[in-house]
C-alpha cells in the first residue's frame, strides 16, 4: 500500500490551496498508471481493463464505496470490460491532495 492510501481525505474548503505543479509531479510517482490531463480543469485519469462487465461494475461499485467514505467522489465511466476514473476537486476547480490519496486507493481496489 502506498503512503498516500494510508491517508484519509481531508473536507476540502474553497479556499483549499491546489496541488502545485511540482508537488503534483511527486504525487504522480506514488499513483501507478494514473495521468494529469487538463480540461480547462487539471484532472487524473486512468483506465482499468477487466475481461467482462461483471467484473467492470464490481470495481465501479467498490470504487464508489471507497468515494462514499471518503467523501470525494470521482467522475466513472462504466464500460464493458473498462472502467476509467477521473478524480478532481470540484470545489476548487483542480488538484488537491485529496485526489491523489483516492487514485492510490482506488489502485489498491483494482489489485483486490
Amino acid at each position: 500500500m502506498s503512503d498516500l492510501a494510508s491517508n484519509t481525505c481531508e473536507a476540502c474548503r474553497i479556499d483549499a490551496p491546489l496541488v502545485s505543479d511540482n508537488e503534483a509531479s511527486l504525487l504522480i510517482k506514488e499513483i501507478d498508471g494514473w495521468d494529469v490531463i487538463d480540461e480547462g480543469v487539471k484532472k487524473l485519469k486512468k483506465e482499468f481493463s477487466f475481461s467482462n462487465y461483471s467484473d467492470s461494475v464490481d470495481f465501479s461499485n467498490k470504487v464508489a464505496d471507497m468515494a462514499e467514505q471518503e467523501d470525494h467522489h470521482p467522475q466513472i465511466i462504466l464500460e464493458w470490460g473498462k472502467v476509467t476514473v477521473i478524480w478532481w476537486s470540484h470545489k476548487i476547480k483542480g488538484l488537491h491532495k485529496n485526489d491523489f490519496i483516492c487514485a492510490a486507493k482506488t489502485n489498491n481496489i483494482s489489485k483486490n
